[in-house]
């Protein structure tokens, strides 16, 4: 064999085991992209995705669907030139999604907790607007909580050392002067009878008091109200969260048999902010059915830049807005919109 077949053998050898390279090793890349929505009015694996016991129910009829931005890792070179070429995702380095200071499951552990606050900020901002009744409840025990085996979920929290909490940032509240080690005699309610447990805290780096190691919600001092969505991460469904159970309990019908989408983070306060990906969500929207879009307000000049054709945009700054909004809408009128200014 001459030396030219061997030149032509070797380039060969090394294009083959470039293109395995690049067909098989992953590179630090992700693809986003629109995710899958859900109606929060409706059931999602046969179950409510906003589920009512012991209250007055209302019908309900069109769509409030939350919306999600997909992630797609483990790209390889060949899927990411394609996903590039393609124009519907958009690649971004992976460290955007993934800090490369934590694990992936420190990752997923903290979208979960995101999640779950978004479901509790969401029932609070709802109970608030609608002036219920309300009780203070353990909604969830974090992992190693210093709680374990004193309280369990759905216990009603009393008081706080002594001091009566009536809200969950009542809670935050009692625990602000608090150290890690310190003990605290938190009373609480279960089953009828109140107890009291007294609790060593622990800590946490992203604090200075002490850490109870629960997640406090609210419920209807009669009654339950159970948000839950399989295994979605992030706080950004907790405006639509908040509407559905606004929507259940009260008469009337939010979307009037409209297909509603809307995303949005909320706070206690029924203060409604800015996420990600908004581009995706609406088009996801859009390829849904949607015809209105409720939109942060902070995320109002990206929406209009990139607004699918036929989704109108309905701007939000806090719950109110997004009621107000709709009202309009039911009512002929134009609700306060976005544009490329705003």
């Amino acid at each position: 064999m001459n030396r030219r077949t061997w030149t032509l053998v070797v380039a060969g050898m090394l294009a083959l085991a470039l293109g395995v390279l690049a067909a098989a090793v992953p590179v630090p890349m992700v693809a986003l992209g629109p995710g899958p929505t859900y109606d929060t009015l409706g059931d999602v694996d046969g179950k409510p995705v906003v589920a009512v016991d012991g209250l007055q129910v209302f019908p309900t009829s069109g769509h409030l669907n939350m919306t999600t931005v997909s992630v797609t890792d483990r790209l390889t070179l060949f899927s990411t030139l394609g996903l590039w070429a393609a124009g519907d995702r958009q690649v971004v380095p992976r460290s955007d999604v993934f800090p490369p200071e934590k694990t992936d499951e420190q990752v997923q552990q903290e979208n979960t907790e995101q999640f779950a606050a978004s479901e509790a900020n969401a029932e609070v901002a709802a109970l608030t607007e609608l002036r219920v009744p309300t009780r203070v409840v353990v909604g969830d025990l974090v992992p190693d909580s210093p709680a374990q085996g004193r309280l369990e979920v759905g216990d009603e929290i009393v008081a706080v050392s002594g001091q009566a909490v009536d809200s969950p940032a009542a809670v935050s509240s009692a625990l602000a002067s608090t150290k890690p080690g310190q003990s605290v005699t938190i009373t609480y309610r279960r089953a009828g009878q109140q107890r009291d447990a007294d609790v060593v805290l622990g800590s946490s780096p992203d604090r200075p008091q002490g850490l109870l190691g629960v997640r406090p919600g609210i419920e209807p001092q009669a009654g339950d109200i159970r948000i839950s969505l399989g295994d979605i991460g992030g706080p950004s469904a907790g405006l639509m969260f908040a509407l559905a159970v606004i929507d259940k309990l009260t008469p009337g019908n939010l979307a009037d048999g409209r297909f509603v989408a809307g995303t949005g983070t909320i706070a206690p306060d029924g203060q409604v902010g800015p996420i990600g990906g908004i581009p995706f969500k609406m088009r996801a929207a859009r390829d849904a059915g949607a015809t209105v879009f409720l939109v942060p307000a902070d995320n109002c000049a990206e929406a209009a830049a990139n607004a699918p054709a036929g989704l109108e945009l309905v701007r939000v700054a806090n719950l109110q807005d997004a009621l107000t909004g709709l009202d309009a809408l039911s009512a002929g009128r134009t609700p306060v919109s976005c544009s490329p200014a705003a």
